[in-house]
């Protein structure tokens, strides 16, 4: 069962996520492009810091110094299994969520002797589409779950695409680019009772830490996290699998990480994942407020913009909204001259002169550009008000 909770905010007057302007103002820059990456807590920093320098043991050496870090090492894997209801489950540290999901889906194919049927969302993140792609090499069929305006998959679309030969089904909990949340327990639990042996995995990278959500109990098989969209390192990320789920290894070479990723593990990366997987990424309320305050400021420019996301089915710190009329592009530029930082999508494709796949799929006018606005814990009141005021300016200069 997917809740909202509030987290704890960290102290708003502390330095995180507060980047000096790149722009020749002088001024303080605000960053609201948290969904490509947020700051790196200082607190976290310096605990990681002291576990370098401190715990710098192999966790697999059996003296004193190794079972040091193979401590530390444990409790940050326990921190995040918390956080995703995985305590019988299995967390296995990665080099990032991109990794995590290779791990998932690659291994999934490998682990069938027959050709089989992938199911995939058509708002997953590349991470997912291009290692599905990779098994339609093996001679698995990749097949596209549309979505609705909102970006929301139909269940009955769903259901009619399952086949006796899916094994895998992958649904993104909260879109990257325009935040739309998926009902994960709902699609997981519909997929079962059809398919009881298909596996379903989630990328939950953009909401966890946001959105709670018991993994083992919604019925999903195997997740993946990152660390860096939390205020943690980037560098880290880890695969959750369920009581029961086993996958065959991509490589070999050292058997750690339950034999699923071989080489020596990064433990000061590890324990900044677990701190930040306890703090959480910020109060979810807020981050409504905030969006409901930028998005009136785009508005009274703009009066035909919109959120392209209902608020009932979005990620509360991600809001995406569109720009009728102005292209994507010329507004972050004008904004980051000014100091304020947004995305036009995706940072993990925005360098590419490419129309967005998910923009695509939700029927968006191609010729109305779009901003996507995020917010993490470091962000107060006074920086969204500075933020209002900028967009404001600017896009009445543009129009």
């Amino acid at each position: 069962m997917l809740t909202t909770t509030a987290k704890p905010e960290a102290d708003p007057s502390s330095s995180a996520g507060r980047p000096r302007s790149a722009s020749t103002h002088g001024a303080e820059g605000i960053y609201l492009d948290h969904a490509a990456t947020a700051p790196l807590d200082p607190s976290i920093a310096a605990a990681m810091n002291a576990v370098a320098s401190q715990h710098f043991g192999n966790p697999s050496s059996r003296h004193a110094l190794g079972l040091a870090a193979e401590r530390q090492l444990r409790q940050a894997r326990a921190q995040i299994a918390r956080r995703l209801g995985l305590v019988d489950g299995t967390v296995v540290f990665t080099s990032g969520a991109t990794e995590a999901l290779a791990i998932a889906i690659l291994g999934s194919g490998r682990a069938r002797r027959q050709p089989g049927h992938v199911l995939v969302s058509a708002v997953e993140h590349a991470a997912v589409r291009e290692n599905a792609l990779l098994l339609a090499r093996d001679g698995h069929e990749v097949e596209e779950i549309p979505v609705d305006a909102d970006g929301r998959i139909q269940q009955r679309e769903l259901l009619a695409r399952l086949r006796p030969e899916t094994f895998l089904v992958c649904v993104m909990h909260a879109n990257n680019e325009v935040g739309v949340v998926q009902p994960i327990g709902r699609v997981a639990r519909a997929v079962k009772r059809e398919r009881p042996r298909c596996r379903i995995l989630v990328d939950m990278v953009q909401s966890f830490g946001v959105l709670d959500t018991d993994v083992a109990a919604s019925g999903v098989d195997m997740v993946a996290v990152s660390a860096h969209k939390l205020h943690g390192p980037k560098g880290v990320g880890a695969l959750g699998l369920a009581p029961g789920v086993s996958l065959p290894p991509l490589w070999a070479g050292g058997g750690q990480e339950h034999g699923l990723r071989a080489g020596t593990e990064n433990v000061a990366g590890a324990v900044g994942f677990g701190l930040a997987a306890e703090a959480g990424k910020g109060d979810p309320e807020r981050f409504i407020a905030f969006g409901e305050r930028l998005l009136a400021a785009v508005r009274e420019v703009l009066p035909d913009a919109r959120a392209l996301v209902d608020p009932r089915h979005r990620a509360p710190h991600i809001l995406a909204v569109t720009l009728p009329g102005l292209r994507s592009e010329v507004v972050v530029n004008a904004l980051s001259e000014r100091g304020l930082w947004v995305s036009s999508g995706s940072a993990c494709h925005s360098r590419r002169s490419l129309r967005s796949r998910v923009l695509t799929a939700m029927g968006v006018d191609e010729r109305d550009g779009v901003i996507r606005l995020s917010f993490g814990r470091s962000l107060d009141d006074d920086r969204v008000d500075r933020a209002a005021e900028l967009l404001r300016a600017v896009l009445a200069e543009l129009s």
